[in-house]
């Protein structure tokens, strides 16, 4: 109902609307939406759109990175730019001839880990979101786990870090790249795991983290995951459909002990 001070009825969905991203009760003004949700949408649009089309700043990213004391490379795929990337997906897939033969001089043989972060089809996402993730990746990771350098790679798909982890010898391949933009979040980050990364690999072979950003998984969580399944893939040597993450069933084990993970509750 409205008050006396205001003509106006407050709004009772508004309060569902507070907690969440998702665009319902929009609400509606003859046949068609309010003025103030087709603004709305059209400014979630737009945001979606420049997150696809604009180009990653890869000296920012390196500077970053250097500054973490990472070691860095840079690659691009064999699409010449955004519109053959958005055309030909397979050529985001492999690397361009050149950036081969210059990973392959600097190959590294025994290397662990090879991080690779990808532009995808965020490059708002991978600026945002890569950095602080790997920050937060290496409190949970063994000092002795050796790392080839991570590769900043432009107009660059998932498959591409199967490419760059072969040539490195890396047992294990991380691809950070930014996810497809929906209308709620244009900075969505993946994470893409998969053990003896070569030519040919296939999804059913990877691990997934998705939608990390401050607004999804946090990156603290998502660190977590990450390094749970990294140490988890190194040990039994697979990933994929064989690999299930557990990385909960480890926290509440640590809080509560080894029993709480048994559904039986008998001990182990």
């Amino acid at each position: 109902m409205s008050s006396p001070e205001s003509p106006v009825t407050p709004n009772p969905w508004a309060q569902w609307r507070s907690a969440t991203p998702a665009r319902l009760a929009l609400g509606r003004a003859g046949s068609g939406m309010p003025t103030d949700e087709t603004l709305r949408f059209g400014w979630a649009h737009a945001m979606a759109r420049d997150a696809i089309h604009a180009a990653l700043d890869v000296d920012a990213l390196e500077s970053a990175l250097t500054a973490q004391h990472w070691e860095v490379a840079r690659v691009r795929s064999r699409a010449a730019d955004r519109t053959e990337y958005l055309r030909r997906p397979d050529f985001g897939r492999q690397l361009d001839e050149d950036c081969a033969t210059r990973l392959l001089g600097e190959r590294r043989y025994g290397c662990d880990v090879c991080v690779v972060i990808g532009d995808g089809l965020s490059s708002l996402a991978v600026a945002r979101h890569a950095v602080p993730l790997l920050a937060a990746l290496r409190t949970h990771l063994p000092p002795d786990i050796r790392f080839a350098p991570v590769v900043i790679a432009t107009q660059a798909r998932v498959a591409l870090a199967d490419e760059v982890g072969e040539l490195f010898g890396a047992a294990l391949s991380v691809m950070l790249i930014g996810e497809r933009p929906g209308l709620s979040s244009p900075d969505s980050l993946g994470i893409y795991l998969t053990h003896t990364p070569k030519r040919g690999r296939h999804d059913a072979e990877r691990n997934c983290i998705s939608n990390v950003r401050p607004e999804g998984l946090p990156y603290g969580a998502a660190a977590f995951k990450l390094a749970w399944l990294m140490r988890e893939s190194l040990r039994r040597g697979l990933t994929g459909v064989g690999l299930k993450d557990e990385s909960d069933l480890a926290v509440l084990e640590q809080r509560h002990g080894p029993e709480i993970g048994r559904a039986d509750g008998l001990p182990k």
